[in-house]
């Protein structure tokens, strides 16, 4: 393989064009998960902005480029996939066919180890040091927002049923609904940011906005827009005033859910949930053909979903000494993570404890 690694800044303009070109493709070719925005350069260049160690390599057969391999990595040779732990979607876009080593693939990056947490389906020479694997629930509105909503009566009766009447609810009680789907007021993002950070914290969970690179990069991305690249805030408004909104990443046919939140004064509305059926009836009008909601086990995923596709975590490694302790280090801590969020009877209790812990923390603030 003719592998090139660069910063993201020394990325070329064509290099960019044809990475975008493999993602446009990629469901015509059998891998739609290739098109997922996590996976886009635009990603990559942003997480670059605000983490160091970011590069990319392009591997090229005869002079054009074939495939791009985003990576983060660290000074001693520890890799892990760009934005490891917001990211949602990850591993190597290629055009059809191509077959990679991964060992040489790392050796040519200077990796004795890469981490992943989101792998996409299809990537087998990393899957190879899968440990574990997710189900990542889609919204399948390819059909058009009625074949979806069919689907979710059929599947759903009564959670359709009671969230249409929620929204009908709330829109005679507060004088009247609208939806935005695509809003461009940063101060509306900074207002579902606060949302989240406070639903963080409410709820036991570690606060991502407290890592101020974690806030630089979703107000980046908030203002990139390319083609088919953006950054969307979708807003649900009730007499005026934003009560749920949602920031997500989009390319040509897939909406990446992100960051959702609600305004906990409306919550018997249920404002999230009438949010995640006006984003699915926008985005199959604007020509999506699914949104994901991204792993993890949430009862709300299950009643909105049409399928799950999976999405893998662990390591790929080289015989070197930096992997083994890295392996060492990591592995017990996914394990037993892993262990509780599988197991009811552990996940229960593990998860009313992070509420109370959330609720002395919100009161001693």
């Amino acid at each position: 393989m003719d592998i090139s690694v660069y910063r993201p800044g020394e990325l070329s303009a064509a290099d960019r064009a044809a990475w975008t070109s493999l993602q446009s493709k990629a469901h015509l070719q059998g891998s739609p998960e290739l098109a997922n925005p996590f996976l886009s350069p635009e990603f990559a260049l942003a997480v670059g902005r605000c983490r160091r160690g970011v590069r990319i390599a392009v591997v090229r057969e005869d002079g054009e480029p074939a495939a791009f391999f985003p990576f983060q990595r660290t000074a001693t040779g520890v890799g892990r996939a760009v934005g490891l732990g917001v990211s949602d979607a990850q591993g190597l876009v290629h055009r059809p066919g191509f077959v990679w080593d991964a060992r040489e693939l790392l050796r040519a990056c200077g990796l004795a180890v890469w981490e992943f947490d989101h792998l996409v389906e299809g990537q087998e020479p990393f899957a190879a040091g899968a440990r574990a694997a997710f189900p990542s629930p889609v919204m399948d509105v390819d059909q058009g927002y009625d074949a979806y909503l069919r689907h979710l009566r059929s599947q759903a009766p009564k959670f359709t049923r009671t969230t249409l009447a929620k929204e009908r609810k709330l829109g005679r009680d507060a004088g009247g609904v609208r939806y935005v789907h695509d809003e461009r007021d940063p101060a509306v993002l900074r207002t579902l940011m606060g949302w989240k950070s406070a639903q963080y914290r409410r709820t036991g969970r570690s606060d991502r906005f407290a890592h101020e690179w974690i806030s630089r990069l979703v107000q980046q991305l908030f203002h990139t827009r390319s083609e088919p690249f953006a950054g969307i805030l979708s807003v649900l408004y009730a007499d005026g005033r934003p009560v749920a909104a949602h920031f997500g990443l989009r390319t040509e046919r897939i909406l990446a859910c992100w960051f959702p939140a609600y305004d906990p004064g409306y919550a018997r509305y249920s404002p999230g949930l009438v949010l995640h059926l006006r984003m699915a009836e926008a985005a199959a009008a604007d020509g999506i053909a699914y949104l994901d909601l991204g792993r993890g086990q949430k009862e709300y995923k299950d009643s909105l979903k049409t399928r799950e596709i999976t999405v893998s975590e662990g390591w790929v490694t080289r015989r070197h000494p930096v992997a083994i302790g890295h392996r060492a280090r990591r592995a017990p801590v996914r394990a037993l993570r892993n262990t509780v969020q599988s197991r009811p009877e552990l996940f229960a209790p593990a998860d009313r404890m992070l509420k109370k812990i959330g609720k002395v923390r919100s009161r001693n603030q």
